[in-house]
């Protein structure tokens, strides 16, 4: 998937809110941090690791709608470190389980916020990308769902979210 029109996006958004919101501070981190918890959000919803339930995974809507959360702020984080020039969706195959991959990500996440490079943000973008092959998403679900919810956070921001 083509990630030009997404960084574009988020770039707008990003500007949108931090000149509402009148944010002069480096918030790089904090971005980082948001990332970190919307992996967790994610996971949850799957509750893949739950070993210990019997209660099913959150509906396919709900999990795809955490996952573009993420992807906001993956983007984000990109144009903070210039790195928003990445046009094409790295994709490996990997076959490790979901619970596994979530792991993998918040290490790569912590990676990229001490070391932000092209090939440690890469690294993310590919295991977002196996998430999503195993959750079942395709580009077009994640291309859709990222847009209603670029639209969403807009009108949050409007209302004094």
């Amino acid at each position: 998937m083509n990630l030009t029109k997404l960084f574009k996006m988020q770039q707008a958004l990003d500007e949108y809110i931090q000149t509402n919101k009148r944010v002069d501070e480096d918030v790089f981190v904090k971005k980082g941090l948001a990332l970190v918890v919307e992996l967790a959000e994610l996971a949850n919803e799957t509750r893949c690791f739950k070993f210990w339930s019997d209660k099913g995974s959150s509906e396919q809507n709900v999990i795809l709608e955490e996952y573009v959360d993420s992807i906001h702020f993956l983007l984000s984080l990109g144009i903070e470190k210039g790195l928003d020039d990445l046009t094409d969706w790295p994709m490996e195959d990997k076959e490790e389980d979901l619970t596994t991959l979530f792991l993998l990500t918040n290490e790569a996440i912590i990676a990229f916020l001490h070391e932000s490079t092209k090939s440690t943000y890469e690294k993310i973008w590919v295991l977002y990308g196996a998430i999503a092959k195993k959750l079942g998403f395709t580009s077009e679900d994640v291309l859709q769902a990222y847009i209603s919810k670029n639209e969403t956070n807009y009108e949050r921001q409007k209302s004094g979210y």
